[in-house]
């Protein structure tokens, strides 16, 4: 239980570039660190964007910038764990900014929470996720749980992408889920540092595009149950620094 702050509100965003979700970001981060504000979730879909994590290399962005102009696409450092990955439409976005000390979770298992509220929604849609051992992230295809062989890619293809900050107990950044994600832009980095990683959508394994937002709402009552939370919706106005 997360003391003077047992609710988890979210918010949902819309669309929204990438620097000015890590602005609110880091603005909320500050506040829960200094204890002023409670754990709050925000959810969205980002403008095209490739974010560099802080163990990702430049040169797994394999196009040049004409490539990445066409497409409306920036390139983002940024401070979450992983390699590179790319954020657009179509694709659901979580940032949880809650305090994992006050919730007597270490920086591992938060990170199991947030795979388990991907295979839990996933399972609404009639797609079954699984963990891959030793790997972050959700997958779909392929043998749950195994471990590939050193420097090899996975089986399956994967759905869903986790990076997460934590510094003085408080966690920011989460995850990103493929609704009916543009694949295509997948082929012009090296996803989460796995040369030809297969990536899929929920979309592409069901033939149904479901709205974002609805997803959302699923994905952030499950988060609030293991959490074992209240989940409190509010408005963005009430989000902000």
């Amino acid at each position: 239980m997360s003391g003077q702050f047992p609710d988890l509100r979210h918010a949902w965003l819309g669309r929204m570039r990438y620097s000015e979700a890590l602005t609110l970001q880091r603005s909320l981060f500050d506040r829960r660190k200094a204890g002023v504000a409670p754990d709050t979730l925000l959810l969205l879909e980002h403008e095209p964007v490739y974010t560099l994590g802080r163990r990702a290399k430049r040169e797994d962005v394999l196009v040049d910038e004409t490539v990445l102009r066409a497409i409306g696409a920036e390139v983002v450092e940024t401070d979450r764990g992983g390699e590179v990955t790319y954020h657009g439409p179509g694709q659901l976005v979580m940032y949880p900014v809650i305090s994992i000390r006050e919730a007597e979770l270490g920086p591992v298992t938060y990170v199991r929470i947030l795979e388990q509220v991907v295979i839990d929604t996933l399972r609404q849609y009639g797609v079954e996720g699984h963990r891959v051992v030793g790997k972050t992230g959700v997958w779909v295809g392929g043998e749950p749980g195994l471990k590939p062989p050193t420097g090899e890619v996975p089986a399956g293809r994967k759905i869903a992408a986790m990076g997460v900050r934590v510094s003085g107990g408080v966690a920011m950044h989460g995850l990103a889920l493929n609704v009916s994600t543009e694949l295509a832009h997948f082929s012009h980095i090296v996803p989460c540092g796995m040369p030809l990683l297969p990536v899929t959508s929920i979309e592409k394994e069901t033939g149904a595009a479901p709205e974002v937002d609805s997803i959302a709402g699923i994905a952030a009552l499950r988060l609030a149950e293991l959490l074992q939370r209240t989940l409190v919706r509010v408005d963005v106005s009430e989000i902000g620094g």
